[in-house]
């Protein structure tokens, strides 16, 4: 058995180890403490992938459209991951294009284009060029019906924008010519055509939305318009609304294709996209394009090295530490009850992925139905396996019918209760019908109760962006949570909730037995005061 003193020194070698290198990347690459929301990066990685067929002679030559520093942002950097193959950058049309080439190779391939940018208002030039407005040649009935909705919005309208919003409130009153023309042009492709139908100059650009941690993302089609003076401003075709600035950036424009492909098949380019704090210094070194932005030179304790699209995973699963030192803290400390050690934490992370009212309202609805169900199972004497097997099915039908029900009647945050952990959910479910049939409902409310507040505590902790910075770039801090952890698991005195237990010894030492009383009324009086705190 170890002795409390190398105990002890462990824990304190974890904690101090754990501070220095918090300390070291803070000094080192001037990570800040905090977030803020100036000085805002991100990191934008393009994933291609695609099949080279096993046939030597034939020679692979990937071309990516690649996007250039735009009004709000300024790319401070730019690099690939692509082994043996040559990389080459031309021009074409004033746009350049990233460019792999291989004369010999077979199999799946992956190919890595990353760039890092800088919020920063000071940049002015745009890739958006205006185009030349293109004559609109359909035959019957499509010219009819293009000619009807542009006339009735153009009479609404004074300008470029308001002749937008004419033409989609006409595409939702016009419901038969809409309905016809969608079914031969895309909705982008259909309001450039009525836009370029009344000499509006206008053209389809692909930007990425810049959600932090978004895996798996395909470029989103939005439309720029152009006024008289050659400025433009960016409409969301599907919302039919002008999308915040600094909420996406726009990755290729010229309306030519995003990734060509000769020698392969089965292609396919995803993006991810991590969001960073940057402090002061870091932020006006990127600006200046120094070296010392990037730090290549030194050595990065952190997962900024990864792929983004495994520091999106990382990000998410760098939280799980702070999720479980709030379990053990108040099961351990505090003494509170709880179904399972550390379901509360996976019940957590899924409400990190929905929000907190739909999280609650969806777990609620899966659990009770879920006791429904399992306790008429009881009568069937099924055994464990098939009981349990029984459970998850049960599990993952009202999940999806909850999904289904929520999307048809426009909660489409409803959608995303399938993050939920549904075997998890189903052995909750399986526990407590056996302790409600053991100990009765109002254990299982002490415990269920127990597991949503912990659950609750520990999403507002883990969507703290405090916390999630911490987390994500000093991993340091996850040898001072263990430490910690270890810490707490050696305590062995009294919960916080059990303290009420002497609220009567404590009354009696304030108030001491007045002369002449009686024994039994004193006794009487604790027995209330027990009833009423029960």
């Amino acid at each position: 058995m170890i002795s409390r003193g190398v105990y002890y020194i462990v824990v304190a070698l974890l904690f101090i180890m754990g501070i220095s290198l918090m300390i070291y990347e803070h000094v080192t690459f001037d990570v800040p403490w905090f977030p803020s929301s100036k000085n805002i990066a991100w990191d934008i990685e393009a994933k291609i992938s695609f099949n080279a067929p096993y046939d030597e002679s034939v020679p692979v030559k990937v071309s990516l459209a690649i996007p250039e520093s735009q009004p709000g942002f300024k790319i401070v950097s730019e690099n690939t991951a692509s082994p043996n193959y040559g990389l080459y950058f031309n021009d074409r049309a004033g746009h350049t294009r990233a460019e792999w080439s291989n004369r010999a190779i077979s199999g799946h391939q992956i190919l890595y284009y990353r760039i890092g940018i800088l919020a920063d208002n000071s940049t002015k030039n745009s890739m958006v060029t205006v185009p030349k407005v293109a004559r609109v040649v359909l035959e019957e009935p499509y010219l009819t019906a293009i000619n009807q909705i542009g006339n009735a919005a153009w009479s609404r309208s004074s300008d470029p924008m308001s002749f937008t919003q004419a033409v989609f409130q006409e595409i939702r009153t016009q419901e038969e010519n809409a309905r016809l023309l969608l079914t031969k042009f895309t909705r982008q492709d259909l309001l450039v055509k009525l836009l370029n139908l009344h000499d509006i100059p206008a053209r389809i650009i692909r930007v990425v939305k810049l959600e932090d941690g978004r895996r798996n993302q395909h470029l989103i089609p939005y439309i720029a318009i152009f006024d008289p003076d050659n400025s433009y401003r960016i409409i969301d075709p599907e919302s039919a609304k002008e999308p915040q600035k600094g909420t996406y950036f726009i990755w290729e424009s010229n309306a030519h294709s995003l990734l060509e492909i000769s020698g392969g098949e089965d292609s396919q380019v995803v993006f991810s996209i991590i969001r960073n704090n940057v402090s002061e210094k870091k932020a006006f070194a990127m600006r200046q394009n120094s070296r010392d932005a990037v730090s290549q030179d030194k050595f990065d304790l952190s997962v900024n090295a990864l792929p983004i699209e495994e520091q999106a995973v990382f990000k998410n699963i760098l939280l799980l530490p702070i999720g479980v030192f709030i379990v053990v803290f108040l099961r351990i400390i505090v003494g509170i009850k709880t179904s399972g050690t550390f379901m509360p934490v996976l019940i957590a992370t899924a409400f990190l992925q929905t929000n907190l009212a739909v999280g609650l309202i969806g777990f609620l609805t899966i659990v009770g139905i879920g006791l429904i169900i399992r306790s008429w199972l009881s009568y069937l004497n099924l055994l464990l396996v098939a009981r349990i097997s029984t459970v998850i099915i049960t599990v993952i039908a009202i999940i999806g019918t909850l999904s289904f029900i929520t999307y048809k009647v426009g909660l489409t945050d409803g959608i995303k209760i399938t993050f939920f952990p549904m075997i998890i959910l189903s052995w909750t479910i399986e526990r407590m019908s056996v302790l409600w049939e053991e100990e009765g409902y109002k254990e299982v409310l002490i415990q269920g109760g127990g597991s949503m507040f912990v659950a609750v505590m520990a999403y507002l902790a883990m969507s703290s962006p405090a916390i999630q910075h911490l987390s994500f770039n000093f991993l340091g801090l996850m040898l001072v949570i263990l430490s910690g952890v270890l810490i707490m698991g050696n305590y062995t005195g009294y919960r916080l909730t059990e303290l009420k237990r002497f609220r009567p010894l404590a009354e009696e030492i304030a108030h001491p037995v007045k002369e002449g009383e009686l024994e039994a009324d004193r006794l009487k009086k604790e027995t209330k005061a027990v009833k009423k705190e029960a």
